[in-house]
């Protein structure tokens, strides 16, 4: 472990899938955080999220216990104001949709209520942080810290600057890393995805093809990775970890798009997210949950 950076006081922009873990990972480090979302009611759903997510932490986090996991929970805030969330932060965590002209936006915003001293992340999961960076009006102080869903147990955090980035800034965002238990990865040169979405998107746009042009189900597909490869899941598993919301958003924001992707999205739209079944987080996606655990594969996905 590093130095402390000093860097206690958190707000995270989302409080989605993966917004709410990262709120999470900070405070039960020990962070104070402001949870920032542009609605109350997303706001409201969160005491039902930190049930969920308890539940994993109980089974997957050796040091828990329901004392710190509820001091946790204390030192989270909420705000809907997004100047007053960030007012008073040393660190901001962006985890919006991918939408790159919805993040100019957001960090306009953030740069211009931020204080001076304030370091700027993106959780982005496709875009380039150096398409946004001159949009918070500090690109010195931003660059990405991504995270990997399943924060608690997929503890990554990786770590990417911007050719505009302060290299001194890019080492106290490392030791904030640490700080709340991830385990840093430096990705030396800026790119699309970082090393993790590089491998893992590939991968996951090959599965959706498969059934896109009606070769095998979804389980049939994980079936057949999994006791071939001898991997703990497959690349549906996977879609519903990731949420559905989370795939047609990188989908969208992709520069070349193909008829097979749109149709993917289109239909994860129509038989998931419209319907309430966008994978893990609602209970249903590709698999149906109990616990946490898939129990059946969903029949709606059926060729």
């Amino acid at each position: 472990m590093s130095e402390s950076t000093n860097l206690q006081k958190v707000t995270v922009l989302g409080t989605g899938v993966l917004g709410s873990q990262i709120v999470m990972q900070a405070a039960y480090a020990g962070k104070d955080v402001v949870a920032y979302d542009i609605k109350q009611e997303f706001l409201d759903k969160l005491t039902e999220r930190w049930e969920w997510m308890r539940g994993y932490y109980v089974a997957e986090v050796p040091e828990y216990t329901p004392e710190k996991f509820d001091a946790a929970i204390a030192r989270i805030t909420t705000s809907t104001v997004l100047a007053e969330a960030v007012g008073a932060a040393d660190v901001v965590i962006e985890a919006v949709p991918e939408d790159l002209e919805l993040k100019k936006s957001v960090w306009a915003q953030v740069g211009a209520a931020a204080p001076d001293h304030t370091i700027l992340l993106t959780n982005s999961s496709s875009l380039l942080p150096s398409d946004f960076a001159d949009a918070t009006g500090h690109p010195d102080r931003f660059l990405a810290l991504h995270f990997a869903n399943m924060v608690w147990r997929c503890n990554t955090g990786e770590v990417m600057a911007t050719p505009k980035t302060d290299p001194a800034v890019f080492e106290r965002t490392v030791g904030f890393a640490e700080e709340i238990n991830l385990v840093p990865i430096r990705i030396l040169k800026e790119t699309p995805g970082y090393v993790l979405n590089g491998l893992l998107i590939p991968w996951l746009e090959a599965a959706a093809l498969l059934y896109v042009n009606g070769v095998a189900n979804p389980a049939d597909i994980d079936r057949d990775w999994t006791i071939s490869t001898g991997a703990p899941g497959g690349p549906f598993q996977v879609y519903d970890v990731v949420g559905f919301n989370v795939v047609v958003a990188i989908n969208a924001s992709k520069a070349e798009r193909t008829p097979e992707g749109d149709k993917f999205s289109e239909m994860l739209v129509e038989r998931g997210i419209s319907q309430g079944k966008a994978g893990l987080g609602d209970g249903v996606g590709f698999y149906e949950y109990e616990n946490g655990v898939p129990v059946r594969p969903n029949p709606d996905w059926e060729l």
